[in-house]
This record gives structure tokens, sequence and C-alpha cells, in this order.
């Protein structure tokens, strides 16, 4: 089977889904079911972690889905690497999805502090997916450090632009060995698409569903994009021509 393997676990869905901007929670509920994720990703510093009280992981199957936690709205290496042992405290999981934003306008990732903070967290035990820029230099350091995945941009979070540096995830994709997690960017199905046909191993997304007229199609438009373009990439694509080749065969033709 065409999995996706990250460190010990093992998941059939190559999408992956945020918990943010949906009009309401019922909408999210349905939404994930649609996408066929089985990672969801919570930002730890934007959800009541006390379950005594309402909270959206309330709303969160944990027999259903995997939680992914976030760093999101962190912009130092210490305040992330706090989040992270929050969060593996509170939700009992080693996964987490680091971020260290550099800027609070552009919300770019501080790959500096990013890879500081990955060093201590991959030390610790956890299962680090970090959210980085398409650099295929840093993209290699964080593999070598130990990071069980890496999280390139495809553009800036939320601006839902696609894939803006092809090259450079393909570069990424051929350099390394463990997955490679498109995150960020991505607006519609033909992004998604796009980038499975690049090569990569997975996607996370959550404005371009939930920030969407009909988030729930959506999803779905989202999931079926991801296999389509996964499909496509392991089947193999026709070479690019100038020229054109006719379709049927002239050999033997009197």
């Amino acid at each position: 089977m065409d999995t996706l393997k990250i460190a010990n676990r093992e998941f059939k869905s190559r999408l992956m889904v945020g918990t943010g901007k949906y009009p309401s929670n019922e909408t999210m509920i349905k939404a994930l079911k649609e996408s066929g994720a089985e990672v969801v990703t919570v930002a730890v510093r934007r959800v009541n972690l006390d379950r005594s009280k309402e909270s959206l992981l309330d709303y969160i199957d944990l027999k259903k889905y995997t939680l992914l936690p976030n760093t999101a709205a962190c912009y130092t290496a210490q305040d992330a690497i706090r989040t992270a042992r929050l969060a593996r405290e509170v939700l009992g999981t080693e996964l987490v999805k680091l971020e260290v934003i550099g800027d609070e306008k552009t919300l770019f990732p501080d790959n500096e502090a990013l890879l500081e903070a990955a060093k201590v967290l991959v030390k610790e035990g956890f299962i680090v997916l970090p959210y980085t820029n398409d650099d295929p230099i840093m993209a290699k350091k964080l593999e070598d450090i130990g990071c069980a995945a890496v999280m390139p941009l495809a553009a800036p979070i939320g601006s839902g632009l696609g894939i803006r540096n092809p090259y450079n995830i393909r570069i990424i994709r051929e350099t390394i060995k463990v997955p490679v997690i498109v995150d960020a960017g991505v607006g519609t199905a033909s992004d998604a698409a796009i980038a499975m046909e690049l090569g990569c191993d997975g996607l996370l997304m959550n404005t371009g569903i939930a920030g969407a007229k009909d988030p729930v199609n959506m999803a779905r438009a989202m999931r079926l994009a991801v296999e389509a373009g996964r499909l496509a990439y392991i089947s193999g694509r026709i070479p690019k021509k100038l020229y054109a080749t006719a379709s049927s065969p002239i050999e033997g033709i009197i």
C-alpha cells in the first residue's frame, strides 16, 4: 500500500488538516470527515487545554484522528520549546509541528531559531515536523539533526498563492529522505495536485479549506486532488516536448 510513514507512524491519507478559522465547530467536524485526513493539527497557544472546560478538543474524535499539536504564534526558540513540552504533558503525544515565526507581517519562519528549537526537542524524544521556508539547505540541516519530516511552505501562510517555487520543492524532495510535507499557501485543489505531482509526500492545510465559501465541499476537493496528484506522480508523466507526437502509430501503414 502507498502509505505515508512518519517516524513510527503510518497513515493512509496524505492530507493533514488544521482546525482554525472555520465558521463553526460543526462545519469543522464535517470538513474533517470529508477531507479523509487522519492527522489533525491544533495550535497549542490558541486552544483551551483544560479538559474540564469547553474546548476545541471536545469536537475532535481522538479515537479517529491523530492529534498534531503545533507551536503557532511562537516567536522565539524558547517559546516554541516550552509550548511543545506543554503539549506533550497535557495531550500525551510526542508529535509536534514546530513553528518559530520570524516576522509578524509575513509569518515567515525564523530558520535559525527553528533549528535551535528542533535540536532540543529531538534530543528530548519529540517527533519533530518543522515548518520552514523552501530552502533545500535548511531542509537538509533539519533532516540531519533528526527531524522526522520537513514542512516547507508553498507560499505565505493563508495567502492561497499556491506553489511559488516548484523548483526548490523538487530539489528538497530529491535532496532529503524524510517525508516532505508542503505546509502553507495552498489555495485550491489544483495547488494541492501540483504539490503532489512534484513528489511531495503530503500536504498540511487549514485556510484553503476553512476559508472557502463551502469548507465541507472544499475539503472533499482537496482530498481528491491529493489522491490524484499522488497517483499521477507514481504513475510517471510523459515527458514534455516542443513538437507534436502522433497518438496513433504510423509504422507499417501503406
